[in-house]
């Protein structure tokens, strides 16, 4: 009996160590990653006041460069315009000129980035040539009541922000309330005077991150675009490493041309493999052949016995 306790006990203690494995394996996967739905906040307002049905549309403004328009600039305009039940959004876009001088380089022209937002549902609608930094004089132009954007500090490389008389009010008011205002964000003067309304960023998705992703499959997107009829110059593509890739293109169609002949070939033994061990089965075609010629025999020297007989 005490041996059989201790088999007992030792199984027990097996799987446990299997259930502590299983669990193991369990955390270490890697967490896959989705979007996470959208949460929309706006502030509680009263019947008639802005922004309600009964009252007049919150004109809402959002700004940005919009450079390869995603779902993650789509997702942030929507939060703006369903913010509250009657909003109008406003959507900035900065000009060429000054993105290329302070922030860099994009893919889109100003003009198609225009298009592109004006295109989408949320947006009611475009203000081109927008300004990098906000000032008084352009919230009272259109009549702006919040600026949206996500929380995280935009760092001003245009050095604007803290000339403007905005800024210095801002500041002031921040300080009234015991609050510490943000000379290097460009919203930061938008922050401290309370017309700041906080959107929040979609994770996993970003201009930058789908620039990454072409430029990480460099050699695979100009495959591509060669077997569409784009030239090397068209694309500033070195003329040898235009020739190289053509050099792989052509070794890879004949290897594929290769494969093909090759599968057809075995395709068509293995059928007439299958077309000989058939015929010599017991319902393959000679056998069934054999069957009805000897039935035809025995049915004539039936026919010859009987006129025999007669």
């Amino acid at each position: 009996e005490k041996r059989k306790r201790e088999e007992v006990e030792e199984e027990e203690e097996e799987e446990d160590r299997h259930y502590d494995v299983d669990e193991s394996v369990q955390d270490a996967a890697p967490a896959v990653t989705k979007i996470e739905p959208l949460i929309i906040q706006g502030r509680e307002l009263k019947e008639g006041e802005p922004g309600t049905l009964t009252g007049r549309p919150l004109r809402l403004f959002a700004d940005g460069i919009f450079d390869l328009f995603h779902f993650g600039h789509a997702r942030a305009l929507q939060q703006c315009k369903q913010a509250y039940p009657n909003v109008s959004l406003l959507v900035g876009v900065c000009s060429d000129e000054v993105t290329h001088r302070l922030k860099g380089q994009t893919v889109m022209t100003e003009d198609e980035r225009y298009e592109s937002v004006r295109h989408c549902k949320w947006v009611d609608e475009v203000i081109e040539d927008s300004p990098w930094v906000l000032t008084e004089e352009f919230l009272d132009q259109h009549n702006i009541d919040f600026v949206c954007h996500d929380a995280i500090p935009y760092t001003d490389t245009s050095g604007t922000a803290g000339d403007s008389g905005m800024f210095l009010l801002g500041m002031l008011a921040s300080f009234m309330k015991g609050g510490v205002g943000d000379a290097g964000d460009v919203y930061g003067h938008i922050k401290a005077i309370g017309k700041f309304h906080e959107t929040t960023r979609t994770e996993g998705i970003s201009t930058s991150d789908l620039i990454i992703r072409i430029i990480s499959e460099y050699d695979t997107f100009i495959r591509r675009n060669l077997k569409r009829g784009y030239s090397g110059k068209a694309m500033n593509v070195p003329f040898l490493k235009e020739k190289a890739i053509q050099i792989d293109m052509a070794m890879d169609k004949v290897k594929h041309d290769i494969d093909v002949v090759v599968h057809n070939f075995l395709g068509k033994a293995e059928d007439a493999q299958h077309s000989f061990l058939n015929m010599f089965s017991k319902d393959g075609a000679l056998r069934t052949g054999l069957r009805k010629r000897r039935k035809i025999l025995q049915e004539s020297l039936k026919d010859m016995a009987r006129e025999g007989l007669c």
